[in-house]
């Protein structure tokens, strides 16, 4: 039977298990919208701007363990889905991107909306391709859903040309893939498991480092078996916090720039770092040359390019993180009890007591207080954050203990990312609390979508950081640059010549509570300790739209511990 490519491509979704998509109509991708109005089985959420929606597929992604998918036009449409195209493709979110493209006789000629996306986002994505053929379709939108979640998961941009998505052809869409380049690693090489476990029997002083590999592959339960079995301590990156409970006795806590002292200075003296699912990228490992200075290391990722490319490892495994430990816990033979770790354990318990977390407790609101709240009120949660110091903040004061998710942008950093990606992950979880935490810069860069938001009936808790600044780039001048504090003030008016943010200032804009209501929200200004429960309890019991809590923060709070950007780990910042 002879269908139209509009026609394959909702199969294709349904096929593929798609119940949610987040679309953009435009003059190129109009077909295909038209198509999508004809069928009840996908919905289509409709946000105010493409970049928003590609973050708001990404938090649906990173929060269901489904593939996020979007449909845009061509040109504008496209290339406002890049930031978010290398923002999934750098934490190994699986998406899968459709644009519209001008018909195939055009191409070249420098068109209407046209532009080369697969081009422009080559080396940001894990795969793209332009339909040429109409046969070629089914087969191209199967591929594009097996490589995007399959091996290291990433984006992948699909371009339909409007001819070719117009053109009759077959109504098959393919059950099997084989693609002869692409053949993504599904077994475990004992032989180099069974060395790293004699390495790791060996060991005076080891360390399991976990990575966003762990979260991904969802394999908490496994690693922290691993841990207890093992008796070895652990440290987190980021994007690995959440990889074994925050409160059990073997975690030390987060490493890198903002990670905790005794983490980061447990990495700097280990005798065999163990790492699991991670990258080594420079905000973790700080000076190359200094990073586990002492150590053996054996690194276990899904990706063989990651291995030794930034740091050299003794002992390489290319594996997916759960299948990896899995194989790891059916091959120890080595009871815990080793006669070293004891003393280990208790040298990483009194830097934990030398340098705790902490703020300062007599300055009213501080980030911490907050969190501290959140982890009472809503242990249940799915928390997003945006980018830069409230970001580091969750991370380091949030509590996870296997009933709550924290999703955020790390490898690429991007603000603006927060508050779209909360809408995809309540869509997807639509039963589970989910708090956005955001600063007052990072809220703006998507602020239109709190319309989204209200018109999908979404009761979102958004937290607002308010510092009246860019914080942690303000946190950089202060340290840094003699508090020269240029283009971080937003409160900063024409005729400001004041140098820094104090009591003369001019009133913030907007004013996020009126803002919230402009739309439908709620909104809410905290300015005193005693008020955040209240904020909190009031916040949860609006069922139909979001509330906004602006908190009201010192601009002069700083995210600490910190490492300046290219020193070693175990010379950090404490107190400023």
């Amino acid at each position: 039977m002879k269908v139209a490519g509009t026609n394959l491509f909702v199969k294709a979704l349904k096929e593929e298990g798609v119940t949610t998509l987040f679309g953009y109509p435009g003059g190129y991708a109009i077909d295909l919208f038209d198509e999508l109005y004809k069928q009840k089985d996908i919905e289509i959420i409709l946000p105010r701007h493409e970049q928003a929606l590609i973050h708001a597929a990404d938090g649906y992604a990173r929060s269901t363990g489904k593939i996020g998918v979007c449909l845009v036009t061509s040109g504008p449409g496209a290339t406002n889905l890049v930031t978010g195209i290398a923002t999934a493709n750098y934490d190994s979110v699986p998406l899968v991107c459709f644009t519209g493209q001008v018909p195939t006789h055009l191409i070249g000629n420098d068109a209407f909306q046209e532009v080369d996306i697969i081009g422009i986002t080559r080396s940001i994505c894990k795969y793209g391709v332009t339909v040429r053929r109409r046969e070629d379709l089914g087969r191209i939108i199967r591929e594009a859903f097996y490589i995007a979640g399959t091996g290291k998961p990433g984006s992948v941009i699909i371009d339909l040309p409007k001819d070719i998505m117009l053109t009759p052809g077959s109504d098959i869409y393919p059950k099997e893939v084989n693609i002869r380049s692409y053949k993504p690693n599904s077994k475990v090489h004992t032989g180099q498991l069974k060395k790293a476990l004699e390495m790791l029997y060996d060991a005076k002083k080891p360390i399991f480092l976990a990575g966003g590999g762990v979260t991904i592959s969802r394999a908490g339960g496994e690693f922290t078996k691993l841990a207890e079995l093992t008796g070895v301590p652990v440290v987190t990156t980021i994007m690995g916090k959440g990889a074994i409970p925050t409160n059990h006795p073997l975690y030390t806590g987060n490493i890198g720039m903002h990670g905790s002292y005794a983490a980061n200075q447990a990495i700097s003296e280990c005798d065999l770092l163990f790492s699991i699912g991670t990258r080594f990228n420079d905000r973790i490992t700080g000076m190359l040359v200094e990073f586990a200075p002492k150590a053996k290391i054996i690194h276990i990722d899904i990706d063989s390019a990651s291995i030794s490319k930034n740091v050299a490892v003794d002992i390489p495994i290319v594996a997916d993180a759960k299948q990896a430990i899995k194989k790891i816990l059916e091959e120890i033979t080595t009871p815990a009890g080793n006669s070293c770790l004891a003393s280990w354990l208790e040298q990483i318990n009194i830097w934990k007591q030398e340098h705790p977390l902490g703020m300062a407790t007599d300055r009213g609101i501080t980030p911490q207080k907050i969190i501290r709240k959140i982890n009472q009120l809503f242990p249940e949660s799915i928390i997003v954050t945006d980018v830069g110091q409230h970001q580091m903040w969750t991370t380091q004061f949030l509590e996870m203990n296997g009933t709550n998710q924290l999703l955020t942008s790390g490898g690429l950093g991007t603000m603006g990312y927060g508050f779209p990606a909360a809408i995809g992950a309540k869509i997807g979880n639509p039963d589970k609390p989910v708090i956005c935490i955001s600063g007052d810069g990072g809220m703006q860069m998507n602020i239109q979508e709190m319309a989204t938001a209200v018109a999908q009936e979404l009761p979102l808790i958004l937290c607002i950081f308010n510092n009246s600044c860019l914080g942690m780039v303000h946190q950089w001048q202060k340290l840094f640059y003699g508090s020269r504090y240029s283009s971080t003030c937003l409160r900063s008016r024409r005729n400001c010549n004041c140098g820094g943010a104090d009591s003369k200032c001019p009133a913030y804009s907007p004013d996020f509570v009126k803002l919230a209501e402009s739309y439908g929200a709620y909104g809410l200004r905290v300015e005193t300790e005693e008020e955040i429960e209240t904020a909190f309890l009031q916040a949860a019991k609006n069922k139909k739209a979001p509330t906004i809590i602006e908190f009201i923060i010192d601009s002069e709070e700083l995210v600490l511990p910190m490492v300046q950007g290219g020193k070693s780990l175990n010379n950090m910042i404490l107190e400023c």
